[in-house]
């Protein structure tokens, strides 16, 4: 009888580290079994370079969602981006999202300024104003060769 008794509290034990095991595999690898705490949108950029599944959604600086997918729409020539935003969070439909860069060379992540003057935008909206990311080699090559204030074309020293 005692050993039963030691082999039912070996398992019990072995169960919950399981759990646990699952439980925090989950957390860590955000992970949603119930997607029910976001709500999806979709927005439109010319170029998503750099963005990834997963990456941050921030909204005045503080975690607003994620990003749930990338795909192309090869009809209107656009990246779109499917992003998770947490219920609660209210975006208009006049709404703008940027893909920034945290940091100099760090991760890409997608700043939404909500809007506020326009309709709420419904599960399933899409955000019509976005702004593609700065191709910082594009910007780093204009700086080195002098390019970065425009034509000088037409001005005369005297």
């Amino acid at each position: 009888m005692k050993k039963y008794k030691s082999e039912t509290t070996v398992g019990i034990f072995v169960l919950a580290g399981l759990f646990c095991i699952g439980f925090m595999t989950i957390k860590l690898g955000n992970i949603s079994l119930f997607n029910d705490s976001f709500y999806t949108l979709t927005a439109k950029f010319t170029s998503v370079s750099g963005l990834k599944k997963g990456n941050q959604v921030e909204m005045f600086g503080i975690h607003a969602g994620h990003v749930k997918g990338l795909t192309m729409d090869q009809e209107f020539q656009n990246a779109v981006v499917e992003l998770n935003i947490k219920k609660g969070i209210k975006v208009y439909d006049d709404a703008i999202a940027s893909i920034k860069t945290s940091g100099l060379i760090g991760d890409k992540y997608i700043q939404l300024h909500p809007g506020g003057s326009g309709d709420e935008l419904k599960p399933g909206g899409t955000i019509m104003e976005t702004e593609a990311p700065t191709d910082i080699m594009d910007l780093i090559g204009k700086y080195a060769f002098g390019d970065v204030g425009g034509s000088d074309e037409g001005l005369e020293l005297e």
